[in-house]
């Protein structure tokens, strides 16, 4: 008799386990959405994609802190950048993030395959951000630049000052590093090949793929995100790379013996946009009309010295804080800026070439 109660009391307790378990199942269901709709709990969240590192520091600071203080939307942040990833979620419908920024090469790369949201006009207030300022699928930020960047301390008589003296194994012993971006590495072999900065494109990718054969046995790491680049150089792994600008600044301002070449820099615009397709499309857009305003811009800029797309940023910045950004005028002589609008269409070939030519 005892038996056959526990034996009872054992099948009820198994089915209400079942029952509330199908019931947590559901509830969990219904809290991730149906049919692909957003969580209730997600509902006040934005998921950013950042580059990581003090890119991402500065992002929590001058954006994403504010944004939540202000607004009550939470921010969540996935890394690294990546267009790949952008192009997979835009096919499977599978989202990790809602919000990305590309320079304006990808940005056009993606616009010409369709993988972005157009601007909502709704949202994005022009009153704040200037028309200028606004494309079709996205809202620029900054100007960044990638430049030479050599250690002092290997070169205490001078180091090298052009693309050609980087190519200049003899003259300028030592490690080098590249950034595995196929068209910026192209241009600067081009420009070390004495290929004018105005005469860069379109790309004479033959010329430029030869020019690579004569340096690649001396690049001991090809970097592909900006905590990478700062590592290798701060660790004295390699004595010269190519890098952005404000990632060499910030680790002179800690006391790295570095010096920044500005001459044959590569400089661009970077454009922040919406996954095309994203369940949280509204939400992104406040959060990039939250953050071009100018007093934002400004902040985040005064962290990493990059330059701002709205003028009127610079209200907010010092004297000694633009003198670092790329968009000085004698900086802005010797840099050149890709041609998005060449690039766009041909870019998937390009960067194909150049990840056979980096595995052969």
């Amino acid at each position: 008799m005892a038996g056959d109660v526990t034996a009872r009391t054992r099948r009820i307790g198994r089915r209400a386990l079942l029952r509330s378990t199908a019931a947590l199942a559901a509830a969990a269901a219904l809290d991730r959405g149906v049919l692909g709709r957003p969580a209730l709990a997600q509902a006040r969240t934005v998921y950013v994609n950042t580059w990581g590192g003090s890119w991402t520091a500065a992002e929590d600071v001058a954006f994403f802190k504010p944004f939540t203080q202000e607004t009550g939307v939470q921010v969540r942040t996935v890394a690294p950048v990546s267009f790949a990833k952008l192009k997979a979620q835009v096919q499977t419908g599978q989202y990790e993030w809602d919000v990305s920024g590309l320079g304006i090469v990808e940005y056009s790369q993606a616009v010409h395959e369709g993988l972005l949201e157009p601007v909502d006009l709704s949202v994005i207030d022009r009153k704040v951000v200037p028309e200028a300022n606004i494309k079709s699928h996205g809202v620029s930020s900054v100007t960044l630049s990638t430049c030479l960047v050599y250690r002092k301390d290997k070169f205490p008589n001078g180091g090298p000052q052009s693309w050609a003296d980087f190519w200049d194994v003899k003259k300028f012993p030592g490690a080098r590093c590249l950034y595995d971006r196929s068209f910026t590495t192209l241009a600067f072999a081009l420009l070390a090949d004495g290929v004018a900065a105005d005469k860069l494109y379109p790309l004479d990718l033959d010329r430029a793929f030869r020019k690579l054969d004569q340096i690649k046995p001396h690049i001991k790491v090809w970097w592909s995100q900006g905590a990478q680049s700062q590592q290798l150089i701060q660790d004295g792994e390699v004595d010269m790379i190519g890098m952005w600008n404000a990632r060499a600044q910030e680790l002179i301002d800690r006391g790295v013996p570095l010096e920044i070449v500005w001459n044959g820099a590569e400089n661009y615009t970077s454009y922040r946009f919406v996954a095309k397709g994203s369940p949280r499309a509204k939400l992104g857009w406040q959060y990039l009309n939250f953050i071009s305003d100018p007093r934002r811009e400004a902040a985040f800029c005064s962290i990493l010295p990059y330059g701002p797309t709205n003028p009127k940023a610079f209200d907010y910045i010092s004297p000694e804080v633009a003198a670092k950004m790329p968009t000085r005028p004698d900086r802005l002589k010797v840099a050149h800026q890709p041609d998005a609008e060449w690039l766009a269409p041909r870019l998937a070939q390009i960067r194909e070439r150049f990840a056979q030519w980096l595995a052969t």
